[in-house]
Parts: structure tokens; sequence; C-alpha cells
């Protein structure tokens, strides 16, 4: 009687399994970021004059060009404005809804629907907000006495205007991963605490928050990848002004590319984005992941 034949090895199977997942990361991760990094040391080809090998042209002018500078700048207050309040937002939230509270599901519901609204309609709607005279908010400020003002138009409040817009789309984002992870606690930890005599901020900072910490490294995370790729809102909403109070370094990038037509002189500047993004991402794994807490 034949023997059945053998199959092939769980290593071959394994690799079978991880090819179409490896296939889509090297196309649309890996690829990209080497070809961006390869172009950024030639020049523009513009009509018949092909790219010619510039070396590190397009990085000496980066560092003398005044508005990325102040792009970078604008992103590194940006993001020093959205992560920490987003974050912490989302935990309070979902301490919030996790609990048996009264109309639970509507606040739940009510806190993540800006997360499922596409960019555009949240830039419009606060378009409308900060309409001078006529916006929500020169509303409110009209009927408490106060004056109204140009909330994008000047470059004291244009930024600060774009940070409250972010908070409040990524808040409920991150709130849904809290609430998931306040889900996994035994509520048995919460009773021992009482027993002990802890207060309810005790139990939080020494026991709750702790068992958090791998959900916030993953929000960090995700909250530092938002803070850099926001374009949607800039362009609906300031497209950079008022003298590119508000420019970011995406958008920045978006402009040098598509309106300038400079594709190699934004390729350098991607590729400062993506070390800066690596880099800080490195940092937060080196030294968060010694505070981690895996269950």
């Amino acid at each position: 009687m034949a023997s059945a034949g053998r199959g092939p090895s769980p290593s071959v199977v394994g690799w079978l399994l991880l090819l179409p997942a490896m296939v889509l990361l090297v196309a649309f991760t890996h690829y990209p970021a080497v070809a961006t990094t390869w172009h950024s040391f030639f020049s523009t080809p513009k009509g018949s004059r092909p790219a010619v090998y510039v070396g590190l042209e397009n990085y000496r002018l980066m560092t003398e060009d005044p508005v990325f500078w102040q792009s970078l700048l604008n992103n590194l207050y940006f993001a020093l404005g959205t992560i920490p309040v987003s974050i912490g937002l989302a935990i309070v939230m979902a301490l919030w809804v996790s609990r048996r509270i009264a109309g639970r599901g509507f606040l739940r519901l009510a806190y993540f629907t800006p997360t499922v609204l596409p960019m555009i309609a949240v830039a419009n709607i606060w378009l409308f907000f900060y309409t001078p005279q006529y916006g929500l908010l020169d509303q409110l400020t009209g009927l408490a006495g106060l004056g109204g003002r140009n909330w994008l138009g000047s470059p004291d409040t244009v930024l600060g205007a774009m940070i409250v817009v972010a908070i409040w789309k990524e808040a409920g984002f991150f709130m849904i991963f809290y609430l998931a992870a306040l889900q996994q606690v035994s509520p048995t930890l919460e009773e021992a605490a009482e027993l002990e005599g802890a207060t309810r901020w005790q139990y939080f900072w020494r026991v709750l928050f702790p068992l958090l910490m791998p959900t916030t490294l993953f929000v960090l995370i995700n909250a530092l990848i938002n803070s850099f790729r926001l374009v949607d809102h800039i362009i609906v909403m300031t497209r950079g002004g008022p003298n590119n109070a508000s420019s970011l370094l995406l958008y920045y990038i978006y402009q040098v590319g598509f309106s300038f037509w400079d594709s190699a002189y934004a390729a350098a500047i991607t590729v400062v984005l993506l070390l800066i993004l690596g880099l800080t991402a490195f940092v937060k794994f080196r030294f968060l992941d010694r505070r981690t807490h895996y269950q």
C-alpha cells in the first residue's frame, strides 16, 4: 500500500501564509520609502530635462528654507498640543462610559461619532464654527459680551484653533482602545484596593494606569503619526495661512510637490519626516516599554 505523500513543512506553510501581507507591506511601505529616499538625491525632471544626481543639495536647500523650519516648528507645537490632551480626554471618557451609568450607550456613540465623520466634513463643520461674526464661537462670545475675532485669520489663534479640531476628532477614537483595555481588567483589583483603603486616584495611578500602559504605548504611536499626517483640514480651512502660521510639515510637502512641482525637494522633506517619526517611535518603545506591564 503506497504511503501518502508528505505535505509541505510547517516553515514553508508559515512563509506562504505571511506572503500576502509581506507583499503588501513591501509594495506600499518599504519600497515607497526607499524610492523616496533615492529620489531625494536627484533633481526634479522637467520636460525634456531628465533628473540628475545632486547629492545632498536638496537637504542643503532645506536648511536655508524658512518655510520648512516654520512648518516643522508648527508641527511640533501641534503635536505637543494634541497628543497629551487627546490621550487624557480619551482615558477620562473611557473611565466614564465603562461604568454602569444611565445613557451609557448614547454617550459612547456621542464620543465616537466625530471619529467616523469624514475629515473634509469635520473641517467644514469647524469652518462654520470659526467664521467671523456669523460662526458659533462668535455668537457665543457675543452673548457673553465679548468681542468676536477671526480665529483662522490671526497668526496668534489659527494653530490653536486647528489643535482644538484635531482633539475633537481623535479623542473618541483613542477612547475605544482604552475602553477595550478597561473591560479586560478584573473588577477584583478595584475591590482589593478599596479594602486596602486606597482612594480612586491611588487605584487609578498605582494599579489601573500601569495596566493600561500597553494601550497607552499603542495610542501614543498612533497619535504621533496622526499629528504629522494632517493635511485635509489645513487644505479646507486655512491653506497654511495666514503667513504660514498653520502650515504643517505634510501640508508643506504637498504644497512643494503638487503646487511648486518640485518632487525632489518634496522627497527630501518626506525623508526628514520619516526620520522624525521613526526616531520618536524608537525612543517611545525604548523607554516606555520598561514601564509597560503586559497581562
